[in-house]
């Protein structure tokens, strides 16, 4: 029996004990009062689908606006105004919390092989401009639009806003089956890209936040999202390949062979997801957008779904910008302030290889290690539920 039949098979016992719970409750009250009092509460249990949450979080209704400048490799930066947010979630339906395995501290980690570009230790590290925590939220401006259950998108496209949201409600372009091959592939460009240690106030003057240490740098936060996959019994495959040292230059090139070459071997692939962070600063520091969630900082999230002008061959764009839909709904709705805005631009980023191919940026070098490693299981936990739902 697979997993996946087993999970069914509790789910199905666990409505039938929720289903007769309320009945025999009920027996056991004496008066016609009290039962229909009861029976009320026990109406309010939703065993189907819900609708959009009600009312809205408690927030400042202040807003806040940054000028960022873009560094040279930060190639995924959004320049904009940002307002914070006013807060909002949808829940398409109601499910069991994923297990977040509340994994060890990465910073605490020592890789067998840290690499020819180590992490700095504690004491080599020097102060330089000031990290500025922020969370951004809710967007407005012309190139923005809210999708239909939650969550944003950035068109810095020709394509119209009411044709993109039309495409938005359409499903992904592919299903997942109940089988034991990989139907999802985990990957980095820029495999070394890294954070900051810990919360502090002062960034790394001497450090390009890149190391070869796969406990400090894209692996880490891979490693989370595939955790959660398998936990949810849906195969996957981490393609830890550093494709970024010691040349930055060509890395998309060299990451597209990783992927073509897996792509080859395990047909079943469907999903594709090249897992990257940002780079926001500006002359005054480094930004750490975060968010609470269940009590814990989380670096915010970036989903980037490519578009062709034309010259980048990529005929299923759309196709790809259905599934990022899917997935930033599923995020916020799951994990409300979660996501930044998806930004549809025209870009490739290898993603002409499948109908489910993004890039998703998590957090910036402004965030630390413990912050991306909890969005990691967070991007898994949400990942395998919209998975599952195409099932």
């Amino acid at each position: 029996m697979t997993r996946h039949k087993k999970r069914k098979i509790l789910s199905i016992i666990k409505c039938c004990t929720l289903l007769t719970l309320p009945l025999a409750a009920a027996a056991l009250m004496s008066s016609a009062s009290d039962i229909g009092a009861f029976f009320r509460k026990a109406g309010s249990v939703n065993l189907g689908k819900t609708n959009q949450l009600e009312g809205n979080l408690n927030v400042q209704d202040s807003q806040s606006y940054y000028s960022m400048e873009i560094p040279e490799d930060a190639e995924d930066v959004i320049n904009e105004e940002y307002i914070l947010s006013e807060g909002y979630g949808y829940a398409e339906e109601e499910y069991d919390e994923a297990v977040i395995s509340g994994s060890e501290n990465p910073l605490d980690a020592v890789s067998d092989d840290p690499g020819p570009k180590p992490y700095p230790t504690e004491d080599e590290w020097t102060q330089g401009g000031s990290i500025i925590r922020t969370t951004y939220g809710k967007f407005s401006g012309t190139t923005y639009f809210d999708l239909e259950g939650c969550g944003q998108v950035n068109n810095k496209t020709s394509v119209s806003n009411e044709t993109l949201l039309a495409e938005s409600k359409y499903l992904p372009d592919f299903t997942i089956t109940d089988t034991d091959e990989p139907q999802v592939l985990i990957y980095h460009t820029h495999t070394t890209e890294s954070f900051e240690p810990y919360v502090r106030d002062f960034f790394d003057a001497n450090f390009n936040y890149r190391t070869t240490d796969e406990t400090k740098n894209m692996v880490m936060v891979g490693n989370a999202i595939c955790e959660q996959l398998e936990a949810e019994g849906i195969g996957v495959i981490h393609a830890t390949d550093i494709h970024d040292y010691p040349s930055y230059n060509g890395s998309y090139a060299r990451s597209r062979e990783t992927v073509t070459e897996i792509l080859e071997q395990y047909p079943t692939i469907k999903v594709v997801l090249d897992i990257h962070r940002d780079a926001i600063q500006n002359d005054s520091g480094a930004y750490q957008p975060v968010v609470e969630i269940n009590g814990r900082e989380a670096a915010q999230v970036m989903i980037i779904s490519g578009c062709d002008d034309g010259t980048l061959d990529m005929p299923n764009y759309m196709k790809n910008f259905r599934f990022a839909s899917s997935l930033q709904q599923q995020l916020e709705g799951d994990y409300p302030g979660f996501t930044r805005p998806i930004l549809f631009d025209y870009r490739k980023y290898n993603q002409d290889l499948t109908t489910g191919s993004l890039l998703i940026e998590v957090g910036s070098h402004g965030n630390t290690l413990e912050q991306v490693q909890y969005s990691g299981e967070l991007i898994g936990a949400s990942l395998a539920r919209l998975l599952k739902s195409l099932m």
